[in-house]
């Protein structure tokens, strides 16, 4: 069973977190299943940004991302080239390091 590491966020989860997850399932699941509540504005339908993350390890791991996510996340805060869509992202069978951005777009354009 693979495991993604989320590295500490301020907000979101100060201490970090290991958890399990299952082949197939997206990054973004397998966080807001576990209590990391990940912005997700468009009810992951990959019609926006929010939920953007960087894959610091296991990037190759993933399924290929479409045109439709590479066109969302040129909009997006922050980008990186291991930037992914968390809910986008599937994951294989290999352990992921997974940072979540500081901010969203959303967040800057709300002026938080």
């Amino acid at each position: 069973m693979p495991q993604i590491v989320f590295l500490p966020h301020a907000e979101l989860c100060p201490e970090g977190a290991a958890l399990d997850a299952k082949s197939g399932e997206t990054v973004l699941d397998v966080a807001l299943r576990n209590g990391i509540a990940i912005e997700h504005a468009c009810e992951k339908s990959c019609a926006c940004t929010t939920c953007h993350i960087v894959v610091r390890e296991g990037f190759y791991s993933l399924n290929e991302s479409d045109e439709l996510e590479e066109d969302m996340l040129d909009k997006a805060w922050g980008l990186e080239p291991e930037s992914r869509l968390g809910c986008q992202a599937r994951i294989a069978n290999d352990d992921l390091v997974v940072e979540i951005p500081k901010y969203t777009l959303n967040m800057v354009s709300e002026g938080h």
